[in-house]
């Protein structure tokens, strides 16, 4: 099989004139990704209505998907040294191989109704394990496949189809669960995860220089060391730890039940909605948007996600609450790109994946949490309280960043 050229060498990376689509490596992984998304985009919805279908224990529901969740924090810093450490279109193309055959074994087991609550435990946590891999390679592969300056870009773009897919893959999910059923919606997500494999096969990315002899656990501690020495990367990390927290647990959690009791169920629909079309809609506009100070921007912005946690916890009602909304959408849209390419232009490319899992490890670990705390906070402090206080902090965290020099400093381009 023809390869695309190695990404590697400064004259395979040319800039491709502000659209990185024309250089065909690229292409080659925005078509996978994109590909893959959709189907991981599906999976969830589609897997927890085919599991309550089968099973009158709604417990079986809560084992299928923290089988998926647990090995994606258990491996993640180790898939993060085996990114670094091989080619990372190869770990890519293994990594979602095995996730198509994974998936295509629960799709079996669904559509002969041969019901195994073990067997599909043990098989999401194999595709959970095979997403741990995935995650950091694909954070590290973008420097290799476009010249610096198309960068953000690139993210832009990879950004956009993510964020579209965010809307539309559960919809698509829940049409096809209703019209032939969830097994059928597994195999389709095996399918888009061989069409990934085999889009990530057409790239041929040459591994590091890295002492092959060396213990990964080795590795993990290099990468450990070179997060910890860039103040700007663990500064923003911590800052991304408490605003996730917040987000998860106040609009996530606390979201919905301050709704059921003021705007309605149907209306926090429309408010989920307004949030996902101001992602989208920046994620498009940051493929124009030319910022020198990148990150101080990205920053600024990731702030007006406070504001739908004000609006929660001062209950001034939908009107303020959807327009919130979308600019909390926004301000994510914004910070996204922006840090995808800050780290890709700041970190070295051979410890690219390494600082990424732990960016990844510590931004999300305190997720479940939020979500564990908002309840019983609330109950103890009232809702809105814990909203508006919640929404005040979020904010703060943002902006202490912006004290530290080294993020300042930091220019794109």
């Amino acid at each position: 099989m023809s390869t695309v050229p190695s990404r590697q060498s400064p004259d395979s990376r040319e800039s491709t004139r502000g659209n990185p689509l024309r250089q065909p490596a690229f292409r080659w992984y925005f078509t996978g990704i994109t590909v893959s998304l959709l189907g991981s985009a599906m999976a969830p919805v589609a897997l927890a209505f085919s599991v309550l279908e089968h099973s009158d224990q709604t417990l079986d529901l809560g084992w299928v998907l923290a089988a998926r969740s647990i090995p994606l924090v258990t491996f993640l810093l180790v898939g993060g040294a085996v990114a670094d450490r091989f080619s990372r279109s190869a770990v890519l193309w293994i990594a979602n191989l095995g996730a198509a055959t994974t998936q295509a074994m629960v799709a079996c087991i669904l559509l002969t109704d041969n019901y195994n609550l073990g067997l599909i435990v043990a098989l999401e946590f194999l595709n959970g394990t095979l997403t741990a891999f995935t995650q950091p390679a694909m954070r590290g592969i973008v420097p290799q496949l476009v010249a610096e300056e198309d960068l953000r870009r690139a993210n832009s773009l990879l950004g956009s189809a993510r964020n579209a897919i965010i809307v539309l893959g559960p919809t698509v999910a829940g049409v096809v669960f209703v019209t032939v059923g969830g097994g059928w919606a597994i195999a389709a997500d095996s399918a888009t995860y061989l069409v990934a494999a085999f889009c990530m096969s057409r790239l041929s990315l040459p591994a590091t220089t890295m002492d092959r002899g060396r213990r990964v656990l080795t590795d993990i501690r290099d990468g450990w060391r070179e997060f910890k020495s860039l103040t700007w990367v663990w500064a923003i990390v911590a800052s991304l730890s408490v605003t996730n927290l917040l987000r998860t647990g106040i609009f996530s959690v606390l979201g919905p039940i301050i709704a059921v009791g003021t705007i309605g169920a149907a209306s926090w629909g429309v408010v989920l909605s307004a949030r996902a079309v101001g992602v989208l809609v920046m994620s498009v506009v940051m493929y124009k948007l030319v910022v020198r100070r990148l990150i101080t921007f990205g920053q600024l912005c990731l702030g007006l996600g406070s504001l739908p946690l004000i609006a929660l916890g001062t209950d001034t009602g939908l009107w303020t609450l959807i327009p919130a909304a979308v600019l909390a959408g926004m301000g994510s849209g914004v910070f996204a790109p922006a840090w995808e390419t800050t780290l890709q232009e700041n970190v070295p490319n051979a410890m690219l994946s390494r600082v990424s899992s732990y960016d990844d490890l510590f931004s999300y670990v305190s997720v479940p949490v939020g979500m564990i705390v908002a309840a019983p906070a609330g109950i103890a402090f009232g809702n809105e309280r814990v909203a508006l206080v919640g929404g005040f902090v979020f904010l703060l965290a943002t902006l202490l960043p912006l004290l530290s020099p080294s993020v300042r400093r930091l220019r794109h381009g």
